[in-house]
């Protein structure tokens, strides 16, 4: 991808860092030497990621909330980056139904109040949001969703990412064309990896069992998900909006997919008995007992377009997902110093890159 030389003392400004995937974007643009500084809420989860990861010496981090613009717009303006990477989002579907006003205003909200803070920042060249595979209208059909089809999503989560789309698209259209700045999308979703201990996730939920000594609780064990190792649509998020920023966006899209292989397309009764054998435990899950929110059957993406407009396609098998995630967990069980184990595993993926 050549990551290195574009990233190196590039000025990043980056929401969501605390998250799961915000922490390993922010080791990554460390390890590649790019000027961060990002703002997102206190992380939610203990243990979490971010603080597993630290120390954060090559980055300036702060504690801001997206929803109010005011705490955050000067920062952005006097940092002046010439990257924006918007990431900060309520990411969970089940908390959606316990507190949709929250998810529409972070998610919705959020994303308007970061394109208005950029409308006043002229050094800004490209502007990349995080949305979610769940942005498209989903009739279970399995059929693998591509840029083009249409937005939708019945759950709050699903449908504020929708409205988050199209926020960036009335931005977009209506303040930055003929500006000398691109604005654009990317979707992917299911990403597995280490340092995830967010609530009603099949991974840390399936940690949660494991060390408890207990099977995990599946509501929709035959769902099917396009699982992937998070390092791969990162990989994908940093070559985009390189390719945006040295191109100035000539033939490139508005949007793009993430997703894994066909091959590791998997029903979560699938993913938790490989994650079984992983750890060599045999009475995996259960059904859990009752009824519960209703969930897409199917979900599953074409990356087509990002091989062919970024040359991005993934790299990693699911079985090597599932190998990388669990050495994760081990070594983090064993007392191991995770800030260097977790740049071990971008390093040996950006072997498969270069």
């Amino acid at each position: 991808m050549g990551l290195t030389d574009f990233w190196n003392g590039r000025r990043v400004f980056l929401t969501g860092h605390t998250g799961f995937k915000g922490s390993w974007l922010s080791l990554w643009l460390e390890k590649l030497g790019a000027e961060v500084t990002a703002v997102s809420l206190a992380p939610e989860t203990n243990p979490s990621l971010y603080t597993r990861l630290s120390p954060w010496n090559g980055s300036s981090h702060h504690i801001a909330d997206i929803r109010d613009a005011a705490a955050f717009k000067q920062r952005l303006i006097d940092f002046e980056p010439e990257v924006v990477i918007h990431m900060a989002a309520q990411a969970l579907v089940r908390r959606s139904y316990d507190n949709p006003s929250e998810t529409f205003a972070t998610n919705v909200m959020g994303t308007a109040n970061l394109l208005d803070v950029v409308r006043e920042t002229p050094p800004v060249k490209t502007v990349l949001v995080v949305t979610s595979d769940k942005v498209y209208a989903n009739g279970g059909s399995g059929v693998p969703f591509i840029e083009t089809d249409t937005l939708g999503g019945k759950d709050p989560y699903s449908n504020s990412k929708a409205c988050a789309e199209l926020v960036v698209q009335s931005y977009r259209d209506s303040f930055f064309r003929g500006r000398d700045i691109r604005v654009a999308t990317v979707r992917a979703g299911n990403v597995i990896g280490g340092g995830d201990w967010s609530k009603d996730r099949l991974i840390p939920d399936f940690i949660r069992a494991f060390e408890s000594n207990q099977p995990i609780m599946l509501r929709y064990p035959a769902a099917i998900r396009p699982w992937q190792h998070v390092l791969e649509p990162l990989g994908g998020y940093l070559s985009f909006a390189q390719m945006l920023t040295e191109k100035r966006g000539r033939n490139l899209p508005d949007a793009l997919n993430f997703g894994p292989r066909p091959e590791s397309f998997a029903t979560v009764s699938e993913l938790a008995e490989a994650l079984g054998r992983a750890h060599r435990v045999e009475d995996v899950w259960r059904l859990a007992p009752g009824e519960h929110l209703p969930e897409a059957p199917a979900l599953t993406l074409s990356s087509a377009l990002a091989l062919d407009t970024i040359g991005w396609h993934p790299r990693l098998s699911l079985q090597q997902t599932i190998d990388w995630t669990a050495a994760w967990y081990k070594a983090n069980r064993d007392g191991a110093d995770m800030r260097a184990f977790s740049l071990g595993q971008i390093e040996a993926y950006e072997e498969t890159v270069s």
